[in-house]
């Protein structure tokens, strides 16, 4: 069992944990947000979700209680447990921030609809935000969402990894493809903890990283397993879960599907298997090349 988080962990000198006090099948023990920096101004990391009146609570007694400004709100992804509550903080417990977030895709402008007179600055790969005693860079890795950042702390090599990598447990992804490249560029960062969106702190962050590789591409072979040991047979995203994730509790398996249909995408574009459409509904079978789907 995952040891209980705190509502609120003075993690070191630079960064204070509050957590988002929004527990759920996906959000595990709740969203983790960070308040980073030593001086008078800081960053503070993700803004939990909209309306949690004991999340505001808490950060409002740690600004309080640090006498401190949040000048910037950096956003890892539009997923409402993370950029929910910017509303209920901006104008209030801080003042006058400035939001940080990556777009969702180039050409969007306006990919995020905050009310007035909230605005949002554009993060891009690369960039460096600083206060007093913390430079947070910031490493673009969609695959979770087009939209995900990780940022690491330059001072303590650490890295607060979103959704991208989790505390506890495995993460969704809408694509396979660059969710596979971020976890390799992440490994390439070679952090030495891994702060993440949910779950507790990754104090060994290498081999779970390398877990997270492994695991997606052991996942690939078992689906490729179940097809090839059915030739002629077609499947649903649920019943390769009902095969593969015998150990999944049920009420995971939507998520657990959510995923396999991103694999059974990949290997369908690589002819490793065929998408066939069955009475309208979308199947795949073990093939050496592969029909179109409308996937």
């Amino acid at each position: 069992m995952a040891a209980v988080i705190p509502a609120i962990t003075k993690l070191s000198n630079r960064i204070i944990r509050v957590l988002g006090c929004n527990p759920g099948q996906m959000t595990l023990q709740g969203t983790n947000t960070y308040l980073v920096g030593t001086g008078r101004n800081r960053i503070l990391i993700d803004a939990g979700d909209k309306d949690v009146p004991e999340y505001q609570k808490h950060l409002s007694d740690v600004v309080q209680s640090e006498n401190v400004n949040i000048e910037h709100i950096l956003i890892t992804h539009w997923h409402h447990d993370h950029i929910g509550g910017v509303e209920n903080l901006y104008g209030t417990i801080a003042k006058q921030p400035t939001i940080w977030k990556h777009k969702r895709s180039p050409e969007d402008e306006s990919d995020v609809e905050l009310p007035s007179p909230i605005q949002t600055s554009w993060l891009s790969d690369g960039q460096e935000i600083k206060v007093e005693g913390a430079t947070l860079k910031v490493h673009h890795t969609p695959g979770h969402t087009t939209d995900h950042v990780v940022l690491t702390l330059l001072e303590e090599n650490i890295l607060f990894s979103g959704d991208c990598i989790l505390g506890e447990g495995t993460a969704v992804f809408e694509d396979l493809y660059t969710y596979m490249k971020s976890l390799n560029k992440i490994l390439e960062l070679k952090p030495s903890f891994i702060y993440p969106g949910h779950g507790n702190i990754v104090e060994d962050p290498i081999p779970k990283i390398k877990y997270y590789i492994a695991h997606r591409n052991q996942r690939e072979q078992q689906i490729l397993e179940v097809l090839k040991n059915n030739v002629g047979k077609a499947f649903n995203e649920m019943d390769l879960v009902k095969i593969i994730y015998v150990e999944t509790p049920e009420a995971l398996w939507p998520a657990a599907a959510f995923n396999v249909n991103h694999h059974l995408s990949k290997l369908t574009k690589e002819r490793k298997v065929k998408c066939v459409n069955i009475e309208g509904e979308n199947k795949w079978q073990y093939a050496s090349e592969s029909t179109n789907c409308n996937l």
